[in-house]
């Protein structure tokens, strides 16, 4: 099994360090597969800067034309009350997007069985029109947009397990029909999209499937909601190539938000991923960094991750169980969800 690996020492130029979005988590990301021996075990490759006409697939130009304008400013802009950018963090975004294009190439080209992209800025909240949510491009979409343009991956699946709603990818999909977007996000919560009822627009009706859930529920529930709804989705949906927003904020230790998942838990999701794509579309998926805020959750989550991807079962978890994962049912959020979209 042959896991194509995209980073680059330029990702820690994109940096504030008091802001919970800073150079370190990646720092952190990159220290703990080393020390667990498993950079080695990748195929490490140098991704390219994406170009104008590749982020131009998802975003509008005035998104680009505000983005590029602070190259040329000489200090840290805010975008919107979240979100900074340096002079350097144009060229920094540019090169997050190409590097989740460039995993996409390698498993679609066949040079890698599946591929993680270890980046930032994370993407998933830019939308088309607007930077926000501490994103500047959204780094998935750009990637799902050429396998859809450049390969033979005529329908692909965004699933996005950060806590946060992915309303970046709903926004620039949302009337699409050849891209299902699934997100699992604690609600309410910022940015205060994603509720049940917002399953796509036009043809896209019913390609945009929400599973709010409510603080903290862990382990059980997640692993239920994956069963009776994520799973029956994406068999319906039959993907050709399958892009996972993964953010470990809903870990229990995360100080952004109150979700109660575990490293196992987190470990159990992705591994269930990788079973949907190897059924659904010969193993062809692409993990792409998105949140997480404790650096302990956030590295050994990604370890996790490459593990599972190289057919590995170990687990690294210094955490362990959740100390008070939530009791309440989630089988009504569960019905509802299967209702609305007659699952």
């Amino acid at each position: 099994m042959t896991t194509a690996y995209l980073s680059h020492e330029s990702f820690t130029r994109h940096d504030f360090p008091s802001h919970p979005e800073h150079a370190g988590r990646i720092k952190a990301v990159w220290a703990r597969l080393r020390e667990q021996g498993l950079t080695g075990q990748l195929l490490q490759l140098e991704p390219s800067p994406a170009t104008d006409a590749q982020i131009l697939a998802a975003h509008s130009a005035e998104h680009l034309k505000r983005l590029m304008a602070v190259s040329r400013q000489d200090h840290m802009v805010r975008l919107d009350p979240d979100t900074y950018a340096l002079p350097s963090s144009p060229a920094v975004a540019r090169l997050a997007a190409g590097a989740a294009i460039d995993a996409v190439d390698a498993v679609c080209a066949g040079r890698a069985d599946n591929a993680i992209a270890i980046v930032r800025p994370p993407g998933h909240h830019a939308t088309r029109n607007r930077q926000m949510g501490f994103c500047l491009l959204n780094n998935i979409a750009i990637a799902a947009r050429r396998a859809q343009t450049e390969h033979e991956a005529r329908k692909v699946l965004i699933l996005d397990y950060d806590v946060h709603h992915g309303n970046g990818s709903q926004d620039i999909f949302y009337s699409d029909p050849s891209l299902m977007f699934i997100s699992i996000h604690q609600s309410p919560f910022y940015p205060g999209s994603g509720a049940l009822e917002e399953t796509g627009a036009g043809i896209g009706q019913g390609f945009t499937l929400n599973v709010p859930v409510s603080g903290g529920f862990g382990d059980s529930a997640y692993q239920r909601i994956f069963a009776e709804v994520i799973w029956p989705a994406a068999e319906r949906f039959a993907p050709d190539l399958m892009l996972i927003s993964a953010g470990f904020d809903a870990h229990w230790a995360d100080p952004l938000a109150i979700m109660q998942l575990s490293l196992g838990g987190y470990d159990h999701l992705a591994r269930e991923c990788i079973r949907m794509a190897e059924r659904f579309c010969g193993g062809k998926i692409i993990f792409v960094m998105e949140g997480g805020y404790d650096l302990e959750a956030l590295s050994h989550g990604w370890c996790n991750i490459v593990r599972a991807l190289l057919g590995d079962d170990a687990l690294s978890d210094p955490y362990g169980s959740a100390p008070s994962a939530s009791a309440r049912s989630v089988q009504p959020l569960i019905d509802a969800v299967r209702r609305i979209h007659k699952l």
